[in-house]
């Protein structure tokens, strides 16, 4: 399964946070690397990370219509 880090960006809902992950990608006429940002909903069981914590998330079955990662733990 892969396994992903990147920056908890809300932890509103209940049992579950919102982490932005970067990447760099290269731009396919230009050769440039450029940053790319994508949003995942993560499943965290005891509420136990906040805004800004570092975390590593890793892909798992379907837990809802959005979630499909879970917190593995802090960076």
């Amino acid at each position: 399964m892969r396994k992903l880090q990147g920056t908890v960006v809300s932890d509103k809902m209940k049992k579950t946070c919102v982490v932005s992950v970067e990447r760099m990608r290269k731009h396919p006429r230009y050769e440039k690397y450029y940053r790319i940002t994508t949003k995942f909903k993560a499943h965290d069981e005891m509420n136990e990370y906040h805004v800004g914590d570092k975390v590593v998330i890793q892909e798992s079955r379907p837990l809802s219509r959005d979630k499909r990662w879970t917190i593995v733990g802090k960076a």
